[in-house]
Order: structure tokens, then sequence, then C-alpha cells
């Protein structure tokens, strides 16, 4: 027959005997990532975009759960909960909630693994060789003009911001520096390795920010040679990005005070040499004293003669980046040798994923190695057989 072992409770009665209470996933999941968060100060993440796959941790929780309930409600219809026991001697709720949070570790850790896990770094030194560039963008209301594609939705001043931004993701190494002009010229960004920077400041450039109307080609010149006065590189170059209209003249004699300097410059020519009307904030175009409507044109020998005058060249922006290619690739690095700009440090960060592939593996072996019931003669506590 079969007897079942019970004990004494608090009063001295027998009852049956008390188990601790098992711990949840969710417990067992905070006991476990609680230290590894703490311990992991030196960690990161190589592919942020990844982590959306966690969301397959908590529907995975939710699944257990879900099963756990409906195991409970199947042995419910089947007998009383205190004949189970006796029906079910190896019966084991607390290790089929065991192998529920070894999978689900295991789960998090191959998840983990996935995005790139990286703990630990070297600092590593970086040599820096490349051009000093300053890039001179026009901001004059002219550059307002929307003669740049054929259904004129975008104007001159957001295509040249968009040949700038395609120039920070193909420099190599070089310095950039961004002055910004229209009647007067600004040094918005000094030359800089941090690309991420001389874009925000990009995308700050407006025609309200020079408060002096006008197009002065010779300031913007000037002041783009001034920006070089920390440099000690001998490869510099300017790329002047306008539409060439210059109100106050000069603009070849500033060309060649940078060419004595050894400066090179590169123009590229925004809008069309017919000409198209300047939008007006309040509403229509812009008209002359006689009111008649003022028609901006695109100036392409004067921006010929600035870059013939220093030994670059002229480019006619277009659809595309070919332009970019010209200038940059095809002009300033073809024709400029590469100089020492400095060395920087940066962390080099150790691949680590190999570990939680590892952790993933060892938890769903020892999953495995449990089972659901417990041999009777492994839990003599519970139930003995006495034969008779």
């Amino acid at each position: 027959m079969i007897v079942i072992r019970r004990s004494r409770d608090g009063n001295g009665a027998f009852g049956p005997r008390r188990r601790p209470e098992p711990r949840t996933v969710v417990q067992t999941l905070a006991l476990v990532a609680v230290p590894l968060l703490v311990g992991c100060a030196d960690a990161r993440i190589q592919r942020p975009g990844a982590l959306w796959l966690l969301w397959v941790v908590p529907l995975l929780v939710a699944f257990f759960v879900w099963a756990g309930a409906a195991r409970r409600r199947a042995l419910q219809r089947f007998a009383d909960e205190h004949l189970l026991g006796q029906l079910l001697p190896g019966h084991s709720a607390a290790r089929r909630r065991v192998k529920a949070t070894l999978q689900v570790l295991a789960v998090l850790a191959l998840l983990i693994s996935l995005a790139g896990f990286e703990m630990g770094f070297e600092w590593e030194e970086i040599r820096r060789r490349g051009v000093d560039i300053v890039v001179a963008l026009d901001v004059s209301d002219s550059m307002l003009v929307g003669d740049t594609e054929a259904g004129g939705s975008l104007s001159r001043l957001e295509r040249a911001k968009r040949e700038i931004s395609d120039l920070l993701a193909l420099l190599e190494g070089d310095r950039i520096g961004l002055v910004a002009f229209a009647g007067t010229a600004f040094l918005e960004c000094p030359l800089t390795l941090d690309y991420g920077a001389a874009e925000i400041f990009l995308d700050s450039l407006e025609p309200d920010l020079i408060p002096v109307k006008g197009t002065a080609l010779a300031q913007a010149i000037r002041t783009s040679v001034e920006a070089f006065e920390e440099s000690s590189s001998t490869s510099k170059a300017i790329v002047l990005m306008t539409d060439g209209e210059d109100h106050l003249g000069q603009a070849v004699a500033a060309a060649e005070e940078a060419a004595a300097a050894g400066i090179r410059i590169f123009t590229i020519g925004i809008g069309r040499e017919e000409g198209s009307p300047i939008p007006d904030p309040g509403g229509g175009f812009r008209r002359d004293a006689r009111g008649e409507i003022i028609l901006s044109r695109l100036d392409e020998p004067t921006l010929q003669r600035i870059a013939l005058a220093t030994g670059g060249r002229y480019v006619r922006s277009v659809t595309g980046d070919v332009d970019l290619e010209q200038v940059y690739s095809l002009g300033i690095k073809a024709t400029m040798q590469d100089q020492d700009l400095g060395t920087t440090r940066q962390r080099r960060w150790k691949e680590r994923f190999q570990w939680l592939v590892g952790a993933a593996i060892v938890l769903l072996l020892v999953e495995a190695s449990i089972a659901e019931r417990r041999s009777l003669n492994r839990a003599p506590h519970l139930a003995e057989e006495i034969g008779s």
C-alpha cells in the first residue's frame, strides 16, 4: 500500500508537508538581470535596432503562464486537488517553472547576442591624414529660388545643403569647416573631424542667419581663408557653393589672394542661367523699384574664373552626386596630397556575443537534463511503497 508522509504543523498537529513557494519567472529574471546590469558598466549594444526582438521574451513568458494555467485547469477536471498527489506522485510544478525559466533565459541571451553585445574596450590611437576643407555656402535670398528641379519643389539652398550632407558622407579623414555668407560672411563651424557636429551646424543655415542682404563672394572667400589660420596643413581647399551673383565684385581678386596662400577653390554653381523669380516671404515674388519681377540667374563665368585663378575646378550642380564626385574624388583628393592632421584616441570595443551564446547553450542543456516528474526513489518524503 501507499503511505503519505505527513509532518507536524506549528501547533503540533499533523498536516501535509509545506514546501517553499517557488519563484516566478519574472522574479528569477530580475535576480539574474540586476547583477548583470550593475556589473556591465563598460558594456554596450552594437546594433540597438535589433533589440526590438526582445518582445519575444514577454510573449514567451505569457505563453508559459497560459500553458501552466491550462494544465492546472485540465488536472482539476481530472480529479480533486487533494487526490492529485496520490494519483500523480511524481508530479512537480516547481520543476516545470524551473525549465520554463531556463528556456526564457536562453532565448533572452540569444536575442541580446544577435544585437551585438560588447563589453570592455581598449584605447586605440588613430592617425588622421587628409585635407583641410572649408565649405562656403550662400544663404542669400536668391538661394530660395526653386529652380534646381523640373517641378520646382527644391530650392537652391535645400539642394546645396543636400550636396554638403553627401560630401560629409564622402570625407575620408579630412577636416571640414563651414562658412555662411550673404551680404557678409561668418565662420559657423571651425575645422573639425566631428562630421556629426558639422551636420548640426549645416541644418541651422538659413537666409535669416545673415542680417546683411546681398551676395558678397569676395567676403566669403576671405572669411574661408581666415578659417585656415589654425591649420598647419599645406593641403587646403575651399568649396564655394552659390548661384554666382556677386553684388559687390572683387571675387576674382579675393580668389587670387587665396591662391597666393596656397589654397585652391572648387566652385559649385546652383541654379539656371535663364533665371527664376525670387520668392517673397509675404507672398508672390520680389519686384524692383519699377515693379518688375526680379530674376536670379546662375553666373557661371564668375565661378569659372574663381576656380581657374586658384587651380581648382568648376562644376554645375545637377540631380545626383556626380558633381560631388568630380569636386571631391576627382578634384580635391586626386590633386592634393593628404597631410597629417594629428592623432585621436577612440575606443575599440570587444565583442562578447559568444559569451551569451555559450550561456544559452548551457541553459538549454541544463533544462534538458531536468525531468518534469520526480523519481519516487529519490523523493522518499513524498511516498513509500510498503509491500506485504
